[in-house]
């Protein structure tokens, strides 16, 4: 056992005494986006189902990008297995109100039309509703409509609040604010030192439709005449064709993770700080908004980072102003593919392992950035996105470069106590097997569901359409054959109740568009 396995262990044992039993547990919720498609398998063009409600009111269906490009949200429940049946109704209610259409079981998009066959999500003719909308089509202009159809599960993460406390005293700290805001800046950076290993654990996008691909430059090999993938790829989603602000290179801005005051600082710099790229789009053009503004970032949601420190917001609040108020609330973890093979994307032993590294990050030291050090994590999430099961891969580190291997049995090495202790009111030691099942990923890379789903493919003899309509097709009937759901009247009830709700706020409406836009980016919005 090493010196920081030792550390970590002694501190969780403290916290232990400290802590009735399942303490330590933190809240676990999880933001799921699934793609509406057609029968062809493109994006769907019929509007958002009114059978799901509204999605600009709706607390748990709505839409993120695009009008096909369903988003799942749980609440935090305080066991993944709760958590989980919440996205499983959630589904479930969707897929026996899309009709026709299937909901895809995969990150990547088969995209089979150019960027203006995917419809931009509507939210109606409110300004809140036009301000959702306009910012969507802000970034189909910036960046283009296709990459805004990947979809991603998030993992949310909150300690409870009998946890803060127990944690001061052990560390002879004083329980305040600004002390858990610098233990979960802390988590944050250590969440993107590590990140790497979420993608060559659970990376399920190895492959891509070639029609994802037109006006794309990249080096992917053919698979086969529809298909192009990497043999060693874990997520091609996280990679250069995925989800990434490219122009940070390019304005020098990053967001800066040493201190929450430093974050809002950096964020507020980059969406008050014009771009000559983007004023050349223009915002309003014939009197129809383009963009929400010409700023390196329209609004604080544009950054595209792995990982952000979050506060849930108040009516018209911006994220920033939220965080400066009142602190973070929780952490998303944004890297996760959708796992093809599961219904739900998503799994137990999965969650339960990133309940214990997002804890485990949270109570290892977590020194500040260094220069070039947000650099390497970049470059080393892109190594693995790439190439992560190739043999011998090696990561950055500031020591040095070392195998990925080598670095990730240290991480996991690390996490034993945690997964130990997290264990303790659980029958069946449910952490410490998903901290065993992924540790042997890391020594068979064939374990991964990257690995696994290029062996399907090829064994088959499939392409990536035809392997994810496949599998999409076959949950669609698993969700429909399951019989009544324990929560569906409750949805039903939400969807009325979400669509009054949007008419009242459409009804409510007093100020022209313009004005509206002004006064949220100065700020008075909210408080008139």
């Amino acid at each position: 056992m090493g010196s920081d396995e030792r550390n970590l262990q002694a501190l969780v044992a403290r916290l232990a005494e400290r802590l009735p039993a399942g303490s330590l547990h933190g809240r676990i919720g999880l933001e799921k986006e699934t793609l509406r498609v057609g029968a062809d398998g493109a994006p769907a063009r019929t509007p958002h189902p009114p059978a799901l409600g509204s999605a600009l009111t709706h607390p748990y269906i709505t839409t993120d990008y695009s009008e096909a490009l369903l988003e799942f949200v749980t609440p935090p429940f305080d066991d993944v297995r709760e958590t989980l049946g919440f996205l499983h109704d959630l589904q479930a209610f969707a897929a026996a109100s899309v009709g026709d259409e299937i909901l895809w079981s995969t990150s990547m998009p088969c995209v089979t039309a150019d960027d203006s066959a995917i419809p931009v999500a509507d939210y109606g003719p409110s300004n809140a509703g036009r301000m959702k909308t306009v910012y969507r089509l802000g970034l189909g202009h910036r960046y283009g409509r296709k990459m805004q159809v990947i979809a991603g599960v998030h993992f949310n993460y909150s300690p409870r609040e009998e946890f803060w406390p127990a944690l001061a005293e052990v560390l002879g700290e004083t329980d305040t604010r600004e002390f858990r805001d610098a233990r979960m800046m802390g988590m944050i950076r250590n969440l993107l030192r590590f990140g790497w290993m979420v993608p060559y654990l659970f990376g399920a996008s190895p492959a891509v439709c070639n029609s994802f691909l037109e006006g794309h430059g990249t080096t992917l090999e053919d698979f086969d005449d529809d298909t192009s993938y990497l043999p060693h790829a874990t997520s091609l989603r996280m990679g250069d064709i995925g989800y990434t602000n490219r122009k940070e290179a390019d304005t020098g801005i990053k967001a800066d993770y040493n201190s929450l005051a430093g974050y809002v600082d950096s964020l507020r710099c980059a969406i008050n700080t014009p771009s000559p790229e983007w004023e050349a789009l223009g915002v309003k053009v014939d009197g129809e908004y383009r963009q929400l503004n010409a700023n390196i970032l329209q609004i604080e949601n544009e950054y595209y980072s792995t990982v952000r420190p979050k506060q849930p917001l108040e009516r018209f609040e911006k994220p920033t102003d939220a965080l400066e108020a009142r602190g973070i609330e929780y952490v998303e973890l944004r890297s996760v593919d959708i796992n093809a093979q599961h219904p739900l994307g998503v799994d137990e032993t999965q969650l339960r392992f990133l309940e214990t590294f997002a804890l485990a990050c949270l109570l290892q030291p977590s020194p500040a950035f260094g220069p070039g050090e947000l650099d390497a994590i970049d470059a080393n999430l892109l190594q693995v996105a790439h190439y992560g099961r190739r043999p011998g891969l090696e990561l950055q580190r500031p020591q040095g470069d070392t195998p990925l291997a080598d670095w990730a049995r240290e991480l996991l090495a690390l996490m034993r106590p945690v997964a130990a202790v997290l264990d303790q009111d659980r029958p069946g030691d449910p952490y410490r097997r998903a901290l065993s099942e992924q540790w042997g990923k890391v020594e068979q890379a064939d374990l991964t569901p990257s690995a696994r789903m290029l062996e399907d493919m090829m064994a088959r003899e499939e392409g990536f359409h035809v392997h994810a309509r496949r599998l999409s097709a076959q949950h669609r009937e698993a969700f429909r054959s399951n019989g009544p759901l324990p929560r569906a009247d409750m949805l039903e009830a939400l969807a009325r109740q979400s669509l009054a709700e949007q008419a009242e706020i459409e009804a409510a409406d007093t100020l022209d568009f313009d004005t509206f836009l002004q006064r949220y980016f100065d700020g008075t919005l909210r408080h008139a």
